[in-house]
């Protein structure tokens, strides 16, 4: 067993962020080829705390990762009260040949990585290129930061930014982090609906646990909305727009905005398909419609950059080696 913390996954990741796009690339396709096992999500929740939960996501990804493992994450939104981080995770890699766990790793920022990275690969394949006018971000907390970042490491060509949080301290941390890179106009936006004026990449990364935003009219000039929280839109939204996703079976469920859009039409036709349908030109973006991508968060993707982490840390003799940890074997 090898102990990786989040120094060691930093390290790696803030370094490589183009590159973990790729690998999130392939671990989509690798999941829409059939090579992998994502089975539900599990939602642990507790009756005397509505806002929090841990969820915990088993998978196994085929092809050229070979990897099993589960993630094991939790949000505990007053967390952020305490000067602490919202959501901490573990995550544990198994051996596919014995099932024994080779690794466990501080998760959060795999979690986060791999999030934005998915977020960033949707926004350049519905817009057609790494270039927008104008970006408007709701929410603007630990998933937001990694968003820019990797817009920023990724050479996106943006004209101006639109910030919008409930916490204008949080807002003002995130454009005093992004006004050290980039010389693109960042306003703090005073209510939610200027973060999707004129915005022709809107990032939703708040923690809603219900619809806020029900305005069809927000989207009438067809932004590409990056739907990282997956509660905040309306059904009446998503009903106004082109809906993709990373996996459909996963996505409608747990009481995101596409769940009770089913709900509310008896059917699933409102979504388009996924993200690995447009990666291999089996879907298309209409761009006289808005559009609406809506990622769960695989298991598998964990998996993906998790085991890329994990290899370059061990190659690099970093990470703290547990020789003795099961009983009975010999290494």
């Amino acid at each position: 067993m090898t102990v990786i913390g989040a120094g060691d996954i930093a390290a790696e990741t803030d370094r490589h962020r183009p590159e973990l796009v790729e690998v999130v690339r392939a671990a989509y396709l690798t999941h829409d080829a059939g090579q992998s096992a994502n089975p539900h999500s599990s939602f642990l929740r507790f009756p005397h705390q509505d806002r929090s939960r841990v969820i915990s996501l088993p998978a196994y990804l085929g092809g050229e990762f070979e990897v099993a493992g589960n993630k094991w994450i939790a949000s505990f939104p007053d967390n952020t009260r305490h000067g602490i981080p919202r959501a901490s995770a573990t995550l544990i890699l198994n051996d596919c040949v014995t099932g024994y766990p080779f690794a466990c790793m501080e998760s959060s920022i795999v979690s986060a990585s791999r999030t934005a990275a998915s977020a960033v690969l949707g926004a350049q394949t519905l817009l057609g290129a790494r270039r927008a006018r104008r970006v408007g971000i709701v929410g603007t907390g630990l998933i937001a930061h990694h968003v820019w970042r990797f817009l920023r490491d990724l050479d996106w060509e943006i004209g101006a930014f639109r910030l919008f949080d409930l916490d204008p301290a949080a807002t003002g941390r995130l454009g005093a982090a992004m006004a050290k890179d980039t010389q693109a106009e960042i306003v703090a936006a005073g209510a939610v609906e200027e973060a999707f004026a004129d915005c022709d990449l809107v990032v939703l990364t708040t923690v809603a646990g219900e619809p806020h935003l029900h305005d069809p009219r927000l989207l009438a000039h067809n932004p590409v909305v990056l739907h990282l929280s997956l509660r905040d839109l309306s059904p009446d939204m998503i009903l106004a727009a082109q809906n993709f996703t990373d996996d459909v079976d996963h996505a409608v469920r747990e009481r995101t905005s596409l769940h009770l859009t089913e709900e509310r039409t008896g059917n699933r036709d409102f979504i388009d398909g996924t993200l690995a349908g447009l990666l291999r030109g089996r879907l298309r973006r209409d761009h006289g419609r808005p559009a609406v991508f809506s990622p769960f968060g695989l298991g598998v993707l964990d998996l993906a950059v998790g085991k890329w982490v994990h290899d370059r840390v061990v190659a690099a003799g970093r990470g703290r080696r547990e020789d003795g940890f099961f009983a009975g074997v010999e290494v």
